[in-house]
């Protein structure tokens, strides 16, 4: 069956957003990351269900990212396992809103959905659309701004921005970090907004820094399911 971007965007939104819906709000144990209580929750007495049903619920999502070559390096089964795991147990309002827009192709210049996004175009709208919080526009930028913590890429934590030197140029490359040393960001001309691993060689000898925006200090905005 051929997807169009935006049925195709559809279906990814729906399968994330129930795949998290059906994450317990219940401690869990030492170890695992928790995740924020969502509407349609289910108790912590069918824990053993919710783990079965996520896991079912997310299979088809990595599957139509592999489908699509937005997730790389293709065929690694340990590489769709961690993914899996990262969105469903971190996954915050910011990295959803960021995931619903995996497929937009990129495009110099571009900060929306219709005309493409660049790469801080990208993490621009998403942490506008998400949290309410305006980045400057620019990477570079992006890396200066006031009231943005510099993080150690051992503290990187879902929601960070994450930076890179892609043109011999310090802060040339930003995306937005998921967990488990992936993150996802518009790449160049000819890709699309994509999942990627920092672990690559090619990323980790241009990692130069992250940053860590004060959510808390932020206005949620309604997300929308496109």
């Amino acid at each position: 069956m051929l997807f169009t971007h935006r049925s195709s965007q559809r279906l990814f939104a729906t399968l994330l957003l129930a795949a998290c819906g059906t994450v317990q709000a219940a401690p869990e144990p030492a170890g695992n990351v928790a995740t924020a209580a969502l509407p349609g929750t289910i108790s912590a007495t069918t824990s053993a269900t919710s783990s079965t049903a996520t896991g079912s619920l997310t299979d088809p999502i990595m599957n139509l990212l592999g489908e699509r070559g937005l997730l790389r390096p293709l065929g690694s089964s340990a590489l769709v396992e961690s993914v899996r795991n990262s969105v469903r147990d971190t996954a915050s309002d910011l990295v959803m809103q960021a995931m619903n827009f995996l497929g937009v192709p990129y495009r110099r210049g571009g900060n929306t959905e219709e005309t493409g996004f660049d790469c801080s175009g990208f993490t621009r709208l998403v942490f506008e659309n998400s949290v309410g919080l305006v980045l400057p526009r620019r990477a570079d930028e992006q890396a200066h701004a006031a009231g943005l913590l510099n993080i150690n890429r051992q503290e990187l934590k879902p929601g960070d921005l994450v930076f890179f030197n892609t043109m011999k140029r310090t802060f040339s490359h930003v995306g937005i970090y998921v967990g488990d040393d992936k993150f996802i960001h518009s790449p160049r001309t000819g890709s699309e907004v994509r999942i990627e691993d920092m672990r690559d060689s090619y990323w980790s000898r241009r990692f130069t820094g992250a940053r860590r925006a004060d959510l808390s200090a932020a206005t949620p905005q309604l997300q929308t399911t496109r």
